[in-house]
């Protein structure tokens, strides 16, 4: 076949592929369509890979042969081994254990951009084109600070000693961090002004690597959703910077999409915090969390309720409004709760679901996680929809959720203030399902728990809401 005809129909393959991102994603504007939007997308890239493959076979062989058979070989097990433990973890992994897998999605995306750039200046036996010149080095840059920061927000997700959950200060503090940044940004000039040199690259790399984990230690837990749409902001963008030291288009449009999008994503879940971006990646906002509180919050008191008092209130309202929290997460109660609704409505309660675009531990955590339930996608209300609702509700039902509630975000000086909260208070009664009176991320007390409408339940959120079920069937 003609080579330039068989470069022309990989091109289109490629531009089909292109397209069916967008399409993809267009589609996962919606919880009704995300999993048909993500088909879409996951088709897109077999077709440009698919595409590429055959490209590769049918044109003619390099002088120097690099096409051979190892070459070959490599790919296919990447593929095989790299697909089949993709495969392998979406298929087991708890919902709970959703954000670290994401993490450690952006981690691996990152940090296989920054290889290709690294092996593609190796590669250049003198001083490169400035357009590549500049790609390489930002994919380097990008692809390592992505792979590092993502690393350590997934081990803070998981709690692991060495990423505690709170924020952790560095040596040397932000001066550590902005000396890194300078050393990166001159070296970077140095090779774009037509130095070609491996040191100064492997120098970049080195410190973009330990930008990286300056960068994310020194944000608490609370942050976390935000820095994760961040970092996947970025290996979007790392894998657009691979693009163009590639020169495929494919790579660049959906690098370009996936950047733009989780920029996007970032702002605006960083202005549901009501806090800037630079604010969130420099404040360390996040205490992570505190201990078993011995006592509710100073200048109240703490009103624990029963399974029987509780199931009497939600049986004979009229409106209830869930509000899920990671703690809903954590004890896998998403069918649980599903079920509660369900008995409710069967008694002519009216039911919605609060969703604060914060809660949890990854942008959407709580669609995700309430869809895998087959909750009816109409009654998961965003908190601008929700939140006049409340007033002229019967019973909000809490469960797990604990900073996105704290009226104390309402007043100055405290580490959730100014952040926009799901008005629970304004109910006409609350119910909180919650195994002690441990604090959340924030390292505060919760006020709603010492309002004089709130009831306390303690108890694990998925036996909770099991032993609710079977006091409301009771009645």
């Amino acid at each position: 076949m003609d080579q330039d005809l068989l470069f022309a129909l990989a091109r289109i393959a490629w531009l089909i592929g292109a397209v069916a991102f967008v399409l993809g994603l267009i589609r996962m504007n919606s919880p009704a369509t995300a999993r048909n939007g993500n088909l879409v997308s996951a088709g897109g890239m077999a077709i440009a890979i698919v595409a590429t493959a055959i490209y590769l076979l049918l044109r003619p062989a390099p002088a120097e042969g690099s096409s051979g058979i190892t070459g070959w070989i490599i790919i296919v097990v990447g593929i095989a081994v790299g697909g089949g433990l993709g495969l392998y973890t979406a298929r087991t992994v708890k919902m709970t254990a959703m954000p670290q897998l994401v993490s450690l999605f952006n981690a691996v995306g990152g940090g296989a951009a920054a290889l290709i750039a690294i092996d593609d200046y190796l590669g250049i036996a003198g001083t490169p084109g400035l357009v590549a010149n500049v790609a390489i080095v930002l994919d380097i840059i990008i692809g390592s600070i992505t792979f590092t920061g993502s690393l350590i927000a997934s081990g803070k997700l998981m709690g692991l000693k060495i990423t505690p959950s709170r924020p952790v200060r560095v040596p040397g503090g932000q001066i550590t961090t902005a000396a890194l940044a300078l050393v990166m940004v001159a070296a970077a000039i140095f090779l774009w002004i037509g130095n070609y040199s491996v040191p100064a690259m492997f120098l970049i790399l080195a410190a973009a690597l330990i930008f990286g984990v300056t960068m994310t230690l020194p944000i608490g837990g609370a942050d976390m959703p935000v820095v994760i749409s961040l970092l996947n902001s970025f290996t979007g963008t790392a894998v657009a910077m691979a693009g163009f030291v590639l020169d495929n288009p494919v790579l660049i449009i959906a690098g370009a999409l996936v950047g733009a999008s989780g920029a996007i994503l970032t702002k605006l879940m960083a202005d549901a915090m009501n806090r800037s971006v630079m604010n969130i990646m420099v404040g360390g906002f996040g205490g992570g969390e505190g201990t078993v509180a011995a006592a509710g919050p100073e200048g109240g008191s703490v009103r624990s309720i029963g399974m029987d008092d509780a199931a009497i209130q939600l049986a004979y309202a009229s409106s209830v409004i869930i509000v899920p929290g990671y703690g809903l997460a954590v004890a896998q109660a998403q069918h649980a709760v599903r079920e509660l609704a369900e008995l409710l409505e069967e008694r002519g309660v009216t039911v919605n679901y609060a969703i604060h675009p914060v809660a949890g531990r990854m942008p959407g955590h709580m669609n995700v996680l309430l869809a895998e339930a087959n909750v009816p996608y109409p009654q998961l209300r965003e908190m601008e929809d929700i939140n006049p609702e409340f007033d002229r509700a019967d019973v909000a039902l809490v469960v797990g959720a604990n900073d996105v509630t704290n009226p104390a975000a309402r007043r100055a000086g405290t580490p959730v203030s100014g952040m926009p909260i799901l008005d629970v208070d304004h109910a006409k009664s609350i119910i909180v399902i919650k195994r002690s009176m441990g604090r959340g991320y924030a390292g505060i007390d919760n006020e709603l728990y010492v309002n004089p409408k709130t009831g306390m339940l303690f108890a694990d959120a998925k036996q909770g809401l099991a032993d609710l079920v079977a006091a409301v069937k009771a009645l």
